[in-house]
């Protein structure tokens, strides 16, 4: 449990708690779940530009890094189809992956085919279903991929002024808001009460959120004097009590319920804002592909972990069509902006590709 480990290192309460949220980010799960306190050492035990434990913000937003990524491999001969969807994946007699049929009906053959989508996507809907072992894809359907997340993108003409800590008279950015901001975290039990009323079916009353100003470091991501703020909320439930759907007022519902705490923490919040996005679980299933909108491709529990990720004897890239490897957050070691995953199923595939 992330509270015995956090016990050991402080006193805090508000500091136990802000720190627990790591366990618990991304997972329906509570401080208080058995496990969750692997959660919270994953997402310190990486390190950045030589620190350890230390997160960045990526200069031009997160794309930037998609794009950085799509230079390298230009610049060593890829070639890059933007916007075209893959409808299956293209399997030789010899039950080989061979290539993937695009939906315009385009095939693009090759001997190797990496899939950085979900294991549910690239085994249960690109991959013909005869080809697979039926255990493993019994399997696939049970991967637990519950998620809690309702992200909310807001620009805002000003800098909000927290009451802990209001803004000085020019407006230029204080030391916090270059940090990530944790609010409603006073004591681990609020996160385990939000947990709670999610697992019936209720938005969170008083939610979690992280919230992060990157224009304060990245001027370039707003208009001069505003700024974006992005918001990472937990707990909301994929399917409402009563099976009632995340429409537009329930999405905003749940967005004045989170502005309302902000404003509580930062009086003026509310009229800063120009305008908002809100991403439910449904939303990050539907834009990104999410199961479940869950931003790890599946649960972080220790069940769904190391060799059983994303199936028992299945955790080594390598997938039941030969030539065909799991390469993305579903693999082994799991959700984060690591490329670990990726990296780790690039040497596998070349060191099949060497005995083709």
């Amino acid at each position: 449990l992330p509270g015995q480990i956090l016990d050991q290192w402080f006193e805090s309460e508000p500091l136990k708690a802000t720190l627990a949220t790591d366990a618990v980010i991304g997972a329906m799960a509570s401080p208080h779940t058995p496990g969750s306190g692997y959660v919270l050492l994953h997402h310190v035990m990486g390190e950045l530009e030589g620190q350890r434990g230390a997160w960045g913000y990526v200069a031009g937003g997160m794309g930037a890094l998609s794009q950085a990524i799509a230079r390298a491999a230009a610049a060593q001969g890829a070639h890059i189809f933007a916007e075209k969807a893959v409808c299956h994946v293209l399997l030789g007699r010899d039950g080989r992956a061979q290539g993937v049929v695009l939906q315009d009906g385009t095939e693009v053959r090759s001997k190797l085919v990496l899939s950085n989508a979900s294991p549910q996507i690239t085994f249960l809907e690109l991959t013909p279903q005869e080809q697979l072992p039926k255990d493993f894809v019994q399997r696939i359907r049970q991967v637990d991929t519950r998620s809690p997340v309702t992200k909310i993108n807001v620009a805002v003409d000003q800098l909000p002024s927290f009451l802990a800590a209001p803004n000085t008279r020019d407006g230029w950015p204080l030391p916090h808001h270059q940090c990530s901001i944790h609010l409603n975290c006073e004591g681990t039990h609020l996160l385990h009460q939000a947990f709670t009323e999610a697992t019936h079916g209720h938005p969170s009353s008083r939610p979690m959120i992280e919230l992060c100003i990157p224009s304060v470091l990245d001027p370039g991501l707003a208009p001069r004097g505003c700024h974006v703020v992005s918001l990472f909320t937990q707990y909301t439930p994929s399917v409402l009590a009563g099976g009632r759907p995340w429409d537009e007022q329930a999405r905003n519902a749940y967005a004045d319920t989170v502005f309302d705490c902000i404003e509580a923490y930062a009086p003026g919040f509310k009229a800063s804002v120009i305008g908002r996005d809100i991403l439910t679980p449904p939303d990050l299933e539907r834009i990104f592909g999410l199961p479940g909108g869950n931003i790890f491709h599946g649960g972080m529990s220790l069940d769904q972990l190391y060799f059983a990720r994303p199936a028992p004897s299945y955790s080594g890239y390598r997938s039941p069509i030969p030539s065909l490897y799991l390469c993305g957050s579903g693999a082994h070691p799991g959700g984060g902006v690591m490329g670990a995953a990726g990296r780790n199923a690039a040497r596998v595939a070349l060191e099949d590709f060497r005995h083709l």
